[in-house]
């Protein structure tokens, strides 16, 4: 007899669909590496520089982000490159997925 409520089965699971970033928002890859308080975090993107990235409201709410987790930043303006916003982080089966098909080159 097999019990069906209450457990999941993540091994099955399979990833269909990964929000990419979009080159043409500016959209870049970027590795939480420190929480700073206050709803800021630095952050190290895929293009070498560290920026403070805040998490907007929005994104605050729905679900938390850790150190070393995959996110897509935004650089808010073109003359303040120390800046980012936070848009989107990746949970562990889409970053391995991300790996798999060579768009991380970590």
């Amino acid at each position: 007899m097999t019990n069906t409520r209450g457990t999941q089965n993540n091994e099955g699971d399979e990833i269909i669909r990964v929000r990419l970033p979009k080159k043409r928002n500016r959209e870049i890859f970027g590795r939480a590496d420190l929480m700073l308080g206050a709803n800021h975090i630095r952050v190290r993107c895929e293009d070498g520089v560290t920026r403070t990235g805040r998490i907007k409201g929005k994104i605050k709410k729905r679900l938390w982000i850790r150190e070393g987790d995959l996110l897509i930043v935004v650089p808010p303006w073109s003359f303040q490159d120390e800046k980012c916003d936070i848009v989107y982080r990746y949970i562990r089966p889409q970053v391995d997925w991300l790996k798999k098909h060579n768009y991380l080159s970590q």
